[in-house]
């Protein structure tokens, strides 16, 4: 496994915490993956680990199926208080 040559800080996606990599250390391959400038490794290269490790974005939704952004869903259905907003009254 390859060593960092310098300092690095990665978020973990589990814990979304910050975790500090410290030069001249072997981080494990989940943190090593998560490494992408070439800089920050000895000899100016990922390591094989880095380079093959899955980078495709994990699904975290609730399944319910729906891909659309809050904002949209909520756009289709007027907000409540709307006729009141119309009407130029206070609804009362």
């Amino acid at each position: 496994m390859a060593r960092l040559a310098t300092d690095t800080f990665v978020k973990d996606p589990k814990t979304r915490l910050m975790v500090h990599l410290r030069a001249g250390e072997e981080p494990a391959p989940e943190y090593a993956a998560l490494v992408k400038n070439p800089e920050a490794w000895e000899g100016g290269k990922l390591p094989t680990s880095a380079k093959t490790a899955d980078t495709t974005p994990s699904s975290d939704g609730d399944g319910d199926g729906d891909e659309k952004p809050a904002a949209k869903r909520a756009a289709k259905r007027p907000a409540r208080g709307r006729s009141a907003a119309d009407e130029g009254s206070s609804g009362d």
